[in-house]
C-alpha cells in the first residue's frame, strides 16, 4: 500500500507524530518535500526527537527512509541532524537515502533570501534558510542537484560554495540512488509519503504570496515521491482541534484579545504551541472548517488524523469557525485572495466543553459524549472521516477507528 500523510492547516499539526506512528506498519517513508525549516517532533521511550529535514519514520529500526525528489537539502543541517540521531542512540547508516534528483540549499541562497525578505513591503515572515531561494532556482533551471555534485556543474559554482560543498561529497556520494528504480525495485512495499508545512502553507493551493515554496499539498508526494497518482491508496489530512499559523499572512480564526480575551495564549501554553526550527510563538485561533473543508476538497482526502483535543480539557465551552464575514457578506467559502482572507471575520459556533482528561482514553467509545458531538459535526460539515485520534505527545496517546494499512478501510 501507498500512503500520504500532509497537514491540513498552516503547518504544525502533529505530522510527524502521526508518521511515526504509522511507520510501524511501513516498509519505507519518504518525506517529499521541504527543507530545514519544516519541524517534526516525536516522543517515544522516555526520549525526544526533533526532525527538521530526516523523515519521521527513522525512529523505527530497520525502515528505509528516504529524502525525497521535491526536497531542497542543506547538506550541513542534514548531517548536523544524523549526528544528534546518532547521539539519541538511532542507528540509520544503511537505511537512509537520498534522491539524487532533489535539490541542494547554498550558503549563497540562505543570505540572498535574508537580503530578499528584508526589501519586501509586505514581509513573508520566512525563516530565512535559503528554502524559498532554493526553489525559486529550481524553477529558474538554476539550481543545483545532487546528482551534479559529481559534474561539471560542481566546477561553474562559486569558491565560496564550493568550499562549503568539498567536505560533504564523499558522505553524500554514498547516500544517493536513483529514486524512480528504487520505487520500482521495491514495488510490493508498504510506503508512507510524509509532507512538510501544510496545505494552506502549499505554494497553489496557499494563501498566497504568504505561502511556503514547495508542494505541501497530496499532489506533491507524486512528484517529490517519484509515483503516478493511481498508486496512492489513501491520503490523511492531520489536523489539530484549533488553528495555529507561524509567520506573517491572514488567519480569519486568530484569536483577538479584544473579542476573547486571553484565550490564545492559554491555548499556546497548553499546546506548547512554539516553533521547533525557530523557537517562534505560533499565532494560535478557533478551529477553522471552512479552511479544513478547503483542504479536504482538493487533497481528496480519504479521512482525517485529530490531534490536541486534551488541549480544550475542561474548558466549558469550544468554539468553531465556521464561515466567514467579508465587506458584511457571509461565505463559506475560503477565499483565493490574500486581501480578501485579511478582511474576513470568523462566524462562530459554540460546543459543550468536557470534564473528562482525554490523554487517558484509549479508543474513541471511552471519549466523553461532547467530544464526540464536536468530531461528529467535523465530519458532517467537511464530509470526511475522522479515522485516527491523537489525544497527547507520545507515540501510545493514539488510537484508531479504522485500520490505516488495509484498502478496505475507507
Amino acid at each position: 500500500m501507498q500512503i500520504v500523510v500532509i497537514g491540513a492547516q498552516w503547518g504544525d499539526e502533529g505530522k510527524g507524530k502521526i508518521v511515526d506512528y504509522l511507520a510501524e506498519d511501513a516498509d519505507i517513508v519518504i518525506r517529499f518535500s521541504g527543507g530545514a525549516n519544516a519541524g517534526h517532533t516525536i516522543q517515544t521511550g522516555g526520549k525526544t526527537y526533533k526532525l527538521h529535514l530526516i523523515p519521521s519514520g527513522i525512529i523505527h529500526p530497520e525502515k528505509i527512509s528516504i529524502l525525497g525528489t521535491g526536497m531542497v537539502i542543506d547538506p550541513q543541517a542534514l548531517f548536523d541532524e544524523l549526528t544528534t540521531l546518532e547521539e539519541q542512540g538511532v542507528d540509520w547508516k544503511g537505511r537512509l537515502w537520498i534522491s539524487d534528483r532533489a535539490h541542494l540549499v547554498l550558503p549563497s541562497y540562505k543570505a540572498l533570501d535574508k537580503a530578499m525578505e528584508a526589501r519586501r513591503a509586505h514581509p513573508l515572515g520566512t525563516t530565512g534558510r535559503g528554502i524559498g531561494v532554493s526553489y525559486a532556482m529550481k524553477a529558474q533551471r538554476d539550481g543545483l542537484r545532487f546528482s551534479e555534485l559529481y559534474s561539471h556543474s560542481y566546477d561553474e559554482l562559486s569558491a565560496e560554495d564550493k568550499t562549503f560543498l568539498e567536505p560533504f561529497r564523499p558522505r553524500l556520494k554514498e547516500l544517493l540512488i536513483d529514486l524512480p528504480s528504487f520505487m520500482q525495485e521495491h514495488k510490493g512495499k508498504n510506503k508512507l509519503f510524509e509532507g512538510a508545512q501544510g496545505v494552506l502553507l502549499d505554494l497553489d493551493l496557499g494563501t498566497y504570496p504568504y505561502v511556503s515554496s514547495g508542494m505541501s499539498a497530496a499532489a506533491g508526494a507524486c512528484f517529490g515521491g517519484a509515483i503516478g497518482p493511481k498508486y496512492i491508496d489513501k491520503v490523511y489530512g492531520v489536523f489539530k482541534a484549533y488553528s495555529t499559523r507561524v509567520g506573517n499572512g491572514p488567519f480569519p480564526s486568530e484569536f483577538q484579545t479584544q473579542r476573547d480575551g486571553y484565550l490564545g495564549d492559554r491555548i499556546r501554553e497548553l499546546g506548547r504551541e512554539y516553533g521547533v526550527t525557530t523557537g517562534r510563538p505560533r499565532r494560535c485561533g478557533y478551529l477553522d472548517l471552512v479552511a479544513l473543508r478547503y483542504a479536504c476538497w482538493t487533497n481528496s482526502f480519504d479521512a482525517l488524523v485529530l490531534t490536541h483535543p486534551d488541549v480544550y480539557d475542561g474548558f466549558p465551552e469550544i468554539k468553531v469557525c465556521v464561515a466567514y464575514e467579508i465587506d458584511g457578506q457571509e461565505t463559506q467559502i475560503f477565499p483565493s485572495s490574500a486581501e480578501a482572507l485579511k478582511k474576513a471575520k470568523p462566524i462562530l459556533k459554540s460546543f459543550e466543553g468536557w470534564t473528562k482528561n482525554l490523554s487517558e482514553c484509549t479508543s474513541y467509545e471511552e471519549l466523553p459524549s461532547q467530544a464526540k458531538n464536536y468530531i461528529q459535526f467535523i465530519e458532517e460539515f467537511t464530509q470526511t472521516p475522522v479515522d485516527i485520534i491523537s489525544v497527547g505527545p507520545h507515540r501510545e496517546q493514539t488510537f484508531v477507528r479504522k485500520e490505516p494499512w488495509s484498502k478496505s478501510s475507507s
